[in-house]
């Protein structure tokens, strides 16, 4: 029996497919390869909790067996109405929780966002029969519908949405860019080594007349390409999947970063480790000492678990620009002795509260976080503590503010901090969340700030049109604010205050920090000497 259509131009046709099933029966074809064959791709690539749509699925076995090994979201759809009865009836008791829908990939009904992972092993082909312009077109609707009810896995809004790819290319100074996420599981010793296994795959995709010898310049998001130690795994259930990992700076000193697992190129919450003066540093030493001249070999050796925080040291920058905005309270050579009353939305690691109480002798400081998981990473691993200066209230920060702001006896803080991150990455502004901007809510911000105080805001929104609009917000319930870019990062710090005559030229600005500085740098107070208060506010610009 011939299966085989008498044209390329059969496949994409849907009378060809109807009669190739009714022919074919219900014995299974394989486009392409086995699960056996495939399987090794698959499982490196997709996770068993994630949701999976198969498009063009057929009467494959592929995805009952992955459905078999624990791959059980999974979604098929064909255009065929006879393979969608086949594979309904063939799975419908063994395989109760995976679906099989009649639907055209081209005009999908699934809502935006639907799926983690969407698998074609040979529909694209199937499609794609020839380069003429309705076909084409049927290629990018198709592909289309297939970005749009994509997650945007790890890539959040700069390579998920189109407007931030747009960004990206033009960042990077190129009109034809390839995006390449790098996944957890894998060992990578560099960039030297991506590049060599990515190096032929990429000019299989060059511009035609591109010279072979041409050389393809490699960027990278993110520096800390290499091995990175893992000392905790865990599964919030608002959060999701995260872990704390280890990894070695430029410098050879290492740092616990946390990491959300939906958000993978995000570092949620960063803190540098005390060099290790363990007897098992001390030990490698003493054997070395032998085969060399003496060095400082401390930060050679992989991090222990229990290994102590510097807490001193604050790794992020924006943190930095947000400690410097105290300065705006004016008077800052008394700040130590005021009794200075803090509200910090959104935890993390603990290191910005943290180093305000350590700091700041006289400070009580109120940290708000939504999920008790962090709470219990920050403890654990980036030596957070509570005491009678600091609590930390598990609420919605939202809510938190509400109902101070809804109080009898309103409680008011002379700084209120928000470092909160977005859960949706398809907004193009990832930090704070929008109804935490939204007017009504900054209204309750205002009622419960001091006079005199500041509202310091950690913005990080790529979507220049919504960045204005949450700038506009701000300047209608703050008539005063600054604003700090952060170079190298998407960040902007914003300082908010209530009167506009009580602004600081850059100068007394200047000055005011260097003051504030002087006053943290007495001897015992165990001050970074590489974080410069003033250096912070040189670029700050009034909106």
């Amino acid at each position: 029996m011939n299966l085989l259509p008498k044209s390329s131009k059969e496949f994409g046709s849907v009378d060809y497919w109807e009669k190739f099933f009714q022919q074919r029966g219900k014995q299974a074809f394989e486009w392409y390869g086995t699960y056996l064959e495939l399987c090794g791709v698959l499982h490196k690539y997709i996770k068993p909790r994630e949701k999976v749509l198969v498009i063009g699925c057929g009467n494959s076995e592929l995805s009952e067996q992955l459905y078999d090994v624990g791959y059980q979201d999974i979604v098929n759809i064909d255009i065929s109405e006879v393979v969608i009865k086949q594979m309904r009836e063939r799975n419908v008791s063994r395989r109760p929780q995976m679906s099989f829908l009649k639907m055209d990939m081209t005009q999908m009904e699934f809502p935006d966002a639907s799926f983690q992972v969407v698998l074609d092993k040979g529909t694209l082909d199937a499609v794609l029969t020839d380069e003429e312009e309705r076909t084409l077109q049927l290629v990018d609707r198709m592909l289309a519908e297939v970005g749009r009810v994509l997650q945007g896995r790890e890539t959040e809004w700069l390579f998920g949405m189109e407007e931030g790819r747009k960004q990206l290319a033009a960042s990077a100074g190129f009109r034809r860019l390839i995006t390449v996420a790098l996944h957890r599981g894998q060992q990578y010793n560099g960039m030297d080594s991506i590049q060599a296994e990515l190096s032929a795959i990429v000019m299989e995709l060059a511009p035609a007349g591109m010279p072979t010898q041409q050389q393809v310049p490699f960027l990278s998001v993110g520096g800390d390409i290499g091995v990175r130690t893992v000392q905790h795994q865990g599964c919030s259930p608002l959060s999701g999947d995260y872990v704390v990992e280890d990894v070695q700076g430029d410098d050879r000193r290492y740092f616990r970063r946390l990491i959300f697992l939906s958000s993978r190129n995000v570092v949620q919450s960063e803190a540098r480790l005390l060099k290790d003066v363990s007897h098992r540093a001390q030990k490698k030493r003493k054997k070395d000492k032998k085969k060399q001249p003496p060095v400082d070999t401390s930060e050679d050796l992989p991090p222990a678990p229990g290994q102590s925080i510097d807490k001193s040291y604050l790794c992020c920058e924006h943190h930095k620009a947000m400690i410097a905005g105290l300065t705006l309270l004016r008077n800052p050579e008394l700040l130590l002795e005021t009794p200075l009353a803090l509200l910090v939305v959104g935890l993390g690691g603990g290191s910005l509260p943290l180093f305000v109480h350590d700091h700041f002798p006289k400070s009580r400081v109120d940290a708000v976080e939504i999920d008790p998981c962090m709470l219990e990473v920050a403890t654990q691993w980036f030596g957070f503590f509570q005491s009678d200066r600091m609590r930390v209230h598990i609420a919605d920060g939202l809510d938190y503010v509400t109902s101070l702001a809804g109080g009898e006896a309103r409680t008011h803080y002379d700084v209120i901090m928000f470092d909160v991150d977005s859960k949706d990455p398809t907004l193009g502004m990832s930090c704070p969340p929008p109804a935490f901007v939204e007017q009504l809510f900054l209204q309750k911000v205002k009622s419960i700030l001091t006079d005199e105080g500041v509202f310091i805001l950690n913005l990080v929104c790529r979507d220049l049109g919504l960045k204005d609009s949450v700038l506009a917000g701000l300047r209608a319930v703050f008539p005063l604010l600054y604003v700090r870019r952060i170079e190298g990062e998407v960040n902007e710090i914003l300082f908010c205050q209530l009167h506009p005559e009580q602004k600081l030229a850059t100068p007394e600005l200047l000055e005011m920090a260097q003051a504030l500085e002087r006053t943290l740098r007495k001897p015992g107070r165990g001050w970074d000497d590489t974080y410069v208060l003033s250096d912070m506010l040189k670029t700050v610009k009034i909106v």
